[in-house]
């Protein structure tokens, strides 16, 4: 219940100040060019508070805080009494390209702040973990390349990777290219090596990249001693405890909890002899390994955690890395980010509507809530860093060329510049209703794919 209520306040907190930021632009702008503003709504549905300023603009918190608007004085609409000497005033009577500004001013205003945000956390020090993989699958791309457990990645095409972070970014952006990837490679032993890696060769889904490429990071061996216990599940149903020290199953080694995790995946709904041992004398216990089939694929678990977590901070001392720069630098390093993240987002669109990536990757408001919550759990840095990516979401949306959005009323005010005059009201009207279609649609999809979450 804690979980719920923190992630529906970070939720809230990030939406607000993302919303009211990309309503600031098309107020900002529009006041500029000398637009009258009627209202400033953060927020839709019944208003929890508004008042009126002494600019004569209405300011309004409303109920539903997934989105918000600005409301301009338009001779368009029908309940509106304009004064003759707020006419030049009106938005319909101003050029188009004043027109077009206040539309764009939104998501510009998005792509603003997430590089602030970028730019403060760059000088600040962006947290992350040094990266080195674990051992590939046999099989996987990186196994064939003969990248080995504990090699470290330091460069892709000359390009530094100082965290998995970049990696993972960098690795999507080279794999949407489909094209042949240089990574320089430091092996335990010290060697460096360069290993050509064909990107072409893997899925583009972000999910299933990595799976192909069979690069995950390297974590710090824990040892197989039960911590934790979940009540009901296979191995409390079995008589497993805590302190058991798991040593083998079915003789087969166990040299660590993530051996054991990898034994018990690969047998859902086996029986299996887990030699243990306890308070000094060594037992065999037989356990019927459940499965887990959340993800869409069978894999055995029988409800164990270790008794020395790997997010204990000495585990990990060695594998931290942390990226800050100078003021200057930070900029220059934001407005790459802002751009790549922006590129990486069209690009993927792109392949959802073909059918490369899986619809499955469109989150809507309760899987955005938990990202939420577990960015602010992780603490400021994390959360500046997620309310960043999804501002650099919200403008790129925006702009898409659908009616309804502000991308679509740009597209409207782009042909009217070239025809020399306005689409008539009759195609305006079917714009808008296909706008609304496709939104409504998108919408549906976001939250099917929410409850499909939770119920899986």
């Amino acid at each position: 219940m804690l979980d719920t209520l923190h992630s529906a306040a970070s939720f809230i907190v990030a939406i607000g100040v993302l919303v009211a930021f990309h309503e600031f632009g098309h107020f900002w702008v529009a006041r500029r060019f000398g637009i009258k503003v009627l209202k400033f709504s953060i927020g839709f549905g019944k208003p929890l508070w508004s008042r009126r300023g002494k600019d004569g603009v209405e300011y309004v918190l409303a109920m539903i805080p997934l989105g918000g608007y600005v409301k301009l004085l338009d001779e368009r609409e029908a309940e509106v009494v304009i004064a003759p000497e707020d006419l030049p005033r009106a938005f319909n009577r101003q050029p188009v390209a004043k027109r077009i500004a206040v539309f764009a001013a939104g998501p510009a205003f998005n792509f603003i702040l997430a590089i602030a945000f970028y730019w403060v956390l760059y000088m600040v020090g962006v947290p992350g973990m040094k990266p080195v993989i674990a051992a590939p699958p046999a099989g996987s791309l990186a196994a064939s390349a003969g990248l080995a457990g504990g090699d470290r990645i330091i460069a892709l095409d000359d390009q530094k990777i100082p965290t998995w972070s970049v990696l993972r970014a960098e690795l999507l952006d080279r794999a949407l290219s489909r094209g042949n990837t240089a990574f320089l490679v430091a092996h335990a032993d010290g060697r460096e090596q360069t290993v050509n890696i064909d990107l072409g060769k893997a899925r583009v889904d972000p999910v299933l990249l990595f799976e192909d490429l069979g690069l995950n990071p390297f974590e710090p061996l824990i040892p197989a001693v039960i911590g934790q216990v979940v009540a009901g599940e296979a191995a409390d149903r079995a008589g497993l405890k805590i302190g058991d020290r798991i040593v083998d199953i079915d003789g087969k080694p166990v040299a660590s909890f993530q051996d054991l995790r990898s034994q018990v995946s690969a047998r859902p709904g086996q029986l299996a002899k887990f030699g243990i041992e306890r308070a000094g004398s060594s037992q065999q216990i037989s356990v019927i390994i459940g499965t887990d089939s959340s993800h869409g694929e069978a894999i055995g678990r029988v409800g164990l955690a270790p008794q020395r977590m790997a997010t204990e901070g000495d585990l990990w001392q060695d594998l931290r890395a942390e990226v800050r720069l100078g003021p200057l630098a930070a900029a220059s390093a934001a407005l790459h980010q802002t751009w790549q993240v922006s590129a990486l987002t069209v690009r993927l669109l792109y392949r959802m509507v073909v059918g490369d990536v899986s619809v499955k990757n469109v989150s809507g408001p309760i899987q955005i809530a938990q990202a939420a919550g577990y960015s602010a759990s992780a603490g400021i840095g994390a959360f500046l860093t997620f309310v960043a990516l999804v501002s650099v979401s919200i403008g790129v949306f925006n702009l898409l060329p659908i009616p309804m959005l502000d991308g679509g009323q740009i597209l409207f005010g782009v042909i009217e510049a070239v025809k020399g005059s306005p689409l008539s009201e009759r195609v305006q009207a079917a714009g808008q209703q296909l706008g609304m279609t496709l939104l409504l649609m998108l919408m549906g999809l976001a939250f099917y794919n929410d409850v499909a979450s939770v119920i899986g």
